[in-house]
């Protein structure tokens, strides 16, 4: 019981987060907006990239319980460029046997899940995302002993409340 009350609690402060996202992002303007700015709205980023040229992107990853994740871009003035949701088709699309671990989560955040398989020499990364009209999704990126990318698949996110109330 006490285990189903924290998923519940987890789950509803993952929808309040994501829920004030697009509030937070009308109030960033790109050009005008800075790196503390950002930082004032979303908090501490999961991960900071260097990019060519002094730029820098923030990742703000809202797995595992919600369904996006954003890259926020600063240039190398200090001020904001873009704003992207990473958890689309194209990125998915993107994904190729043969790219490595660390090339996958550069371009789509962290997980919400990973998952060794020993005995098959595999690991599983999983993304949550919404596919249109609001289905919740699964991306899984399947990894070799390399740590390359084997194959991807996509599903349905069965662990998603919604689909858990008898969908």
């Amino acid at each position: 019981m006490k285990h189903r009350a924290a998923a519940i609690v987890l789950a509803t402060l993952a929808f309040a987060l994501t829920a004030c996202d697009p509030q937070r992002i009308s109030e960033l303007q790109p050009g005008v907006s800075t790196e503390a700015d950002v930082r004032d709205r979303f908090g501490v980023p999961e991960n900071v990239w260097d990019e060519p040229g002094g730029a820098r992107t923030l990742e703000y990853n809202r797995q595992p319980a919600g369904q996006v994740n954003y890259m926020i871009t600063i240039g190398p003035d200090g001020k904001l460029t873009a704003v992207r949701q990473v958890l689309t088709p194209e990125n998915f699309a993107r994904v190729q046997p043969g790219m490595g671990m660390d090339a996958v989560r550069r371009l789509l955040g962290k997980p919400a899940k990973v998952t060794p398989y020993e005995l098959k020499r595999e690991t599983h990364a999983d993304w949550r995302f919404a596919q249109a009209p609001n289905q919740p999704k699964l991306f899984t990126v399947v990894y070799g002993a390399d740590h390359t990318v084997l194959r991807t698949q996509t599903g349905d996110d069965l662990e998603a409340p919604e689909m858990k109330g008898g969908r």
